[in-house]
């Protein structure tokens, strides 16, 4: 059974409290029996605040696009969250006083040329695709110990917190991004490595996931927008201090160091 209006604008109020003051809490699931529906309801209650305060949304990002992932949580689908420009890092200093129990992850970033109406295909998100860039993106929880259900992440917008994005755009004009592949190091030690198969056996099929899903919203992926099609590797936890590199195949490299809080 859905939740009332009232205790999803609670549920959103606490997560933005958590955000702010960086105060991880229990899982909403642990109190709330909530559908997917309400949990996206909730994250939309969530970026409102946001926007608010003077954000805006610069594009999505797609989680749980593994199927490891997938098992773990016991869903067969991807999730998604809103991109805001507050969250876009312009330097390579990651702000650890925004953060809780930070991650990072690697990715590719699609860079729309064109909206995308549904219904879509993976080529019809190629055809849009103005570029991709490689991209870092930093998850956190707002909550505490990473102790989620789908719903949790969901209503946490998909458990996004930063992001960094390379300065150059790769066209895909001869790119087969199944077969892109990247290395990802922490304090110049390999941590992990994958391929972009590992997104939905492509990541642009990960971006028109996303963009069928969104029309069932009455929203739809914006030309000009970023879209983050999802980690290629899992997720590697970072603190104060560390160096993280994103060497990608084709599309580029990206360093980037957690500041100090």
């Amino acid at each position: 059974m859905a939740i009332d209006e009232q205790t999803r604008d609670e549920l959103a109020e606490s997560l933005f409290t958590a955000l702010r003051e960086r105060d991880p809490i229990d899982r909403l699931t642990e109190t709330h029996d909530l559908t997917i529906e309400d949990a996206y309801d909730v994250q939309s209650r969530l970026i409102d605040r946001r926007l608010d305060e003077g954000a805006t949304v610069a594009g999505h990002k797609v989680g749980l696009t593994s199927d490891a992932i997938q098992d773990q949580l016991g869903v067969d689908e991807p999730d998604f969250g809103r991109l805001l420009d507050t969250m876009f890092v312009s330097g390579r200093e990651i702000p650890a006083d925004e953060l809780i129990s930070p991650r990072i992850e690697p990715e590719v970033g699609f860079l729309l040329g064109e909206s995308l109406d549904p219904p879509v295909t993976y080529l019809d998100v190629l055809d849009a695709t103005r570029g991709v860039v490689p991209v870092m993106e930093v998850i956190d929880s707002r909550v505490r110990d990473w102790d989620i259900r789908i719903q949790d992440t969901i209503a946490d917008n998909a458990s996004s917190a930063l992001y960094l994005a390379g300065e150059e755009v790769t066209p895909l004009d001869g790119l087969d991004l199944s077969l892109e592949g990247v290395k990802l190091y922490k304090n110049g030690t390999l941590e992990s490595s994958g391929v972009g198969a590992a997104v939905l056996d492509h990541p642009a099929r990960s971006v028109a996931w996303l963009a069928n899903t969104l029309a069932d919203l009455d929203e739809r992926l914006e030309a000009g927008h970023l879209v983050l099609s999802g980690s290629m590797t899992p997720a590697v936890d970072v603190e104060e201090g560390d160096v993280l590199t994103a060497e990608f195949t084709s599309v580029g490299s990206l360093t980037a160091r957690v500041g100090e809080q």
